[in-house]
């Protein structure tokens, strides 16, 4: 049985199972493009929970001069 032959035997078998083929394109991990911009994508991430770091003091320091009590203190 010839490669074809067992191809076209393998893809009626699955498809007798219910299946359909499905082809797609995905990214080239192995490439340097998709590294340099994984690269780019994690340093903006990291940049990015920096800044959420800063906003999240930022936001308690304003709560706490909204809700200071002198008189407490």
């Amino acid at each position: 049985m010839s490669t074809k032959e067992r191809v076209a035997a393998h893809r009626a078998r699955m498809r007798s199972r219910g299946y359909r083929e499905v082809r797609m394109w995905v990214p080239d991990v192995r490439s340097e493009e998709f590294a340099t911009e994984a690269r780019r994508a994690s340093i903006r991430m990291n940049r990015a929970d920096a800044a959420d770091d800063v906003m999240a003091d930022l936001e308690a320091v304003s709560w706490a001069e909204e809700h200071w009590d002198s008189e407490t203190w």
